[in-house]
């Protein structure tokens, strides 16, 4: 068995979607989210997040800012006590207002690449992973890359993580 993996995405799960997050003083936490994060570390789960950031390609914000953001985002984890393996974010957007991210890429979701790339880089097993998104592009991304894939629609996002795994049948 390889080590287990959870990918979640960013805005809707661990932050309140307020459309096009791009710095700390837009992030407020889902209930639920930090703790998750620190108890799937202490059980020494794999971690990532998989997130769509159009705003790059909008010329909202750059990727710069992305990465500035996910930094940030993972020292407060490490606060809790907890620690994203590893961000995955996809930039591009067909028809794009800034050129070179208008790609018609495989990363964006619902497209599976970002979780792919991931699986691949870091050798996990598609039965051993799952996803928790908060919207059906989300869980079809999970779906096309051969993992399981949860719809988070609110409330604590570590209880709904608790409920998965017992689905999964994981102890």
């Amino acid at each position: 068995m390889s080590q287990r993996a959870i990918f979640l995405d960013r805005d809707g799960v661990i932050n309140v979607d307020h459309g096009y997050v791009s710095r700390p003083d837009e992030v407020e936490f889902i209930p639920g989210a930090r703790e998750m994060i620190a108890e799937l570390s202490r059980q020494g789960w794999l971690i990532f997040v998989v997130t769509n950031q159009s705003g790059v390609a909008r010329g909202m914000y750059t990727e710069e800012d992305v990465q500035a953001l996910h930094r940030w985002l993972n020292e407060e984890f490490a606060k809790a006590g907890g620690k994203v393996t590893e961000f995955f974010y996809c930039p591009h957007l067909l028809h794009a207002k800034v050129k070179k991210y208008d790609v018609d890429c495989v990363c964006r979701k619902p497209r599976p690449g970002m979780i792919i790339q991931a699986l691949s880089k870091h050798r996990i097993a598609r039965e051993d992973a799952f996803l928790i998104g908060d919207g059906e592009r989300d869980v079809a991304a999970a779906e096309r890359a051969g993992i399981r894939g949860f719809l988070f629609t609110g409330g604590n996002v570590q209880e709904f993580m608790h409920e998965c795994v017992r689905d999964l049948q994981w102890n």
